[in-house]
């Protein structure tokens, strides 16, 4: 489990710890991949209140709202297989544990820990080959296809567009 720690600040201004420890909301979904929530935004440029509600404390969405952002920790187990899939997003990762192999339509690539990726909104789906656990921190921008990009995609790209909710 990772640990989260939050900063803020007091009634006077001051820097302040809010929360120290792990993540309040984490999900296993029906596979056993576990998604472990630690922040998320709904606006760019991201409004910094001096305290705000847990943003983990909704509805699970692969996808960030419209102008937000999502930060997660995915643990797949071993043999655990994402479908393929797209996201209307710009995607960082860095795998922390086990090993990734990233399919695209045309190839894959195999990912190790300290290996960081530059999801761009691109088919894909995620395999745990090995026996031990995968761990990737996913950090994730809200995107918006261009008409260029959208003019080159085959018949049916878009059918597998994860956009929970549907924010464009």
């Amino acid at each position: 489990m990772p640990r989260r720690v939050v900063t803020g600040h007091d009634l006077d201004g001051n820097s302040v710890f809010l929360t120290d420890g792990p993540p309040p909301v984490s999900r296993t979904l029906p596979d056993g991949v576990v998604f472990h929530e630690i922040w998320a935004t709904d606006a760019m440029p991201a409004p910094i209140a001096p305290d705000e509600p847990e943003p983990g404390d909704r509805p699970l969405n692969v996808s960030p709202r419209r102008h937000g952002t999502v930060v997660r920790v995915v643990v797949t187990p071993p043999g655990g297989t994402s479908p393929m899939h797209r996201t209307r997003t710009v995607d960082y990762g860095v795998v922390l544990e086990g090993e990734a192999v990233l399919v695209l339509s045309d190839s894959e690539r195999t990912m190790r820990p300290g290996d960081v990726f530059v999801q761009r909104g691109t088919d894909h789906r995620w395999e745990n080959r090995s026996d031990v656990p995968l761990r990737i921190l996913f950090v994730l921008l809200d995107g918006e296809f261009t008409g260029e990009l959208l003019a080159t995609l085959p018949p049916g790209a878009l059918d597998t567009l994860l956009d929970d909710p549907p924010a464009h």
